[in-house]
């Protein structure tokens, strides 16, 4: 597997990303450095660059690669952005955010896949990644404001105690709907004490429990 990930991540790159109109070449490069098969189970790495979301344990989903492309791109990620994200997953996401220079603080309900993705993120020397264990409604009060924050799990509504952290101009990208049906990924701009909401697609992600 190896051998391929320059080549599967390029075409990846090539054929799902860019031809949908991802255009920041930064996220681009982080899409096609990220070794993305180190974060699916080892019996599905073949499947790591395919244009679909995959199983990863524990009823939970690593998002298909444009899903996290698109997301990624709409943070407009820099150096030393201060980053929340709700919902480590496999780590994938967390990975994307650390390799353009981000500061990330993720939070994980699973204990298991948890403990993976911090020794994932230890084995790739993603340095710039803190974990927590917890329900992510919570956020993570301490370390806020945020510049911006990702959920990757759908809540019914938007989640009060986390437009609390982010910081005044922050966005936050959040799907919000139903468990188990088509949700719509919404981009929150906070601006003077108001919310600014904009409804981007429909999107299908795992539920955000408590």
């Amino acid at each position: 597997m190896m051998q391929n990930f320059e080549a599967l991540a390029d075409k990846m790159v090539k054929e799902q990303l860019v031809t949908r109109g991802v255009k920041s070449q930064p996220v681009l490069e982080a899409m096609r450095s990220v070794p993305r098969h180190l974060f699916v189970p080892e019996n599905l790495q073949k499947h790591a660059y395919d244009d679909s979301p995959l199983p990863i344990g524990f009823g939970q989903t690593i998002s298909q690669p444009y899903i996290v492309a698109y997301m990624t791109e709409l943070l407009e990620p820099a150096p030393g952005m201060k980053v929340l994200e709700i919902g480590t997953g496999s780590g994938y996401q967390a990975a994307v955010l650390s390799y353009l220079g981000c500061e990330v603080y993720t939070v994980e309900l699973l204990e298991s896949l948890a403990e993976k993705a911090r020794k994932t993120f230890a084995s790739l020397n993603f340095s710039t990644i803190k974990t927590r264990l917890g329900s992510g409604y919570g956020g993570w009060p301490e370390e806020a404001p945020f510049d911006a924050v990702i959920v990757t799990a759908a809540p019914e509504k938007i989640p009060d105690e986390l437009i609390g952290q982010l910081k005044d101009g922050g966005k936050m990208i959040v799907p919000i709907g139903m468990a188990y049906s088509v949700q719509t990924l919404n981009m929150i701009t906070k601006k003077g004490g108001r919310l600014i909401i904009d409804n981007l697609l429909s999107v299908r992600f795992v539920p955000m429990v408590e």
